[in-house]
């Protein structure tokens, strides 16, 4: 594993607050199992769990001199198998956690690892970036399904998410509205390919002319575009590779927009 940094004393006794927390945070003696399996010294075993946890954790970064002890314990602590009965405690800590890692530049998984992100600055920062994103995209008239995809919960956590849920909704919608499973550039030949009899489950436009024929051909491998070259990269591709910047994300959303029906 690379090198990562200490974590910020305040994000730490944060996290350490979230995973020690009364109610639904780790028991005591999961706190002491997981140091034990994470061979964390225990320094206070008989403070209370958020300060017993910070404590070990600070002392075994500054040892350390890095923050890869303090991801192994959290990855260790919110391993899904320890969920599988109780997937809401799971999905609970999770959230929490995140609103601490965020600030980090890291979140954790669905698959309960860490994973760099954005990192945000103040809890408002997501919100204010979604409305900016928003607000550009209302002002060339977008389609109201892509400002969906402006949420801040999504754009806190990249631009990654928002432009794989867009391209997402472009199969979603075409299926809803002809009634076909396939996916991708099949379900777009399916949809939009001219049959023998020249006619199309779905069209752009009355094809009653060789320019609106081509048209309609033309958009039509644009939209297989749109699968190659941005659904199929997201779905696929970790994300610590596929990075995207405000305008790389605006212009995807746009070109999204103007294939959605």
């Amino acid at each position: 594993m690379a090198k990562i940094p200490q974590f910020d004393n305040q994000i730490l006794r944060e996290l350490c607050d979230i995973l020690g927390d009364t109610g639904s945070g780790l028991t005591s003696s999961e706190i002491g199992q997981l140091l034990a399996q994470c061979q964390i010294e225990d320094p206070y075993p008989t403070m209370t769990k958020r300060y017993r946890l910070f404590e070990a954790l600070r002392q075994r970064q500054e040892q350390d001199g890095c923050g890869n002890n303090v991801v192994a314990f959290i990855c260790s602590a919110m391993n899904p198998v320890r969920y599988s009965r109780n997937p809401e405690r799971f999905n609970y800590l999770r959230n929490e956690l995140n609103k601490a890692l965020f600030f980090a530049g890291y979140e954790l998984g669905e698959d309960g690892k860490l994973q760099k992100t954005l990192k945000v600055r103040t809890p408002s920062e997501a919100e204010e970036r979604a409305s900016r994103l928003a607000a550009e995209l209302r002002r060339r008239n977008v389609h109201p399904d892509v400002l969906r995809f402006c949420r801040a919960e999504l754009l806190q956590e990249n631009y990654f998410h928002a432009v794989l849920e867009a391209t997402k909704s472009l199969a979603g919608k075409i299926r809803q509205k002809t009634g076909l499973t396939a996916d991708g550039s099949k379900l777009i030949d399916q949809t939009f390919g001219l049959s023998e009899k020249g006619i199309p489950r779905l069209a752009f436009n009355s094809l009653q002319t060789d320019t609106e024929r081509s048209e309609h051909i033309g958009l039509m491998h644009i939209m297989k575009g749109i699968f190659s070259a941005f659904r199929n990269p997201t779905a696929h591709t970790p994300r610590i590779f596929w990075q995207l910047n405000e305008r790389d994300a605006l212009d995807i959303l746009l070109l999204c927009c103007k294939h959605h029906f």
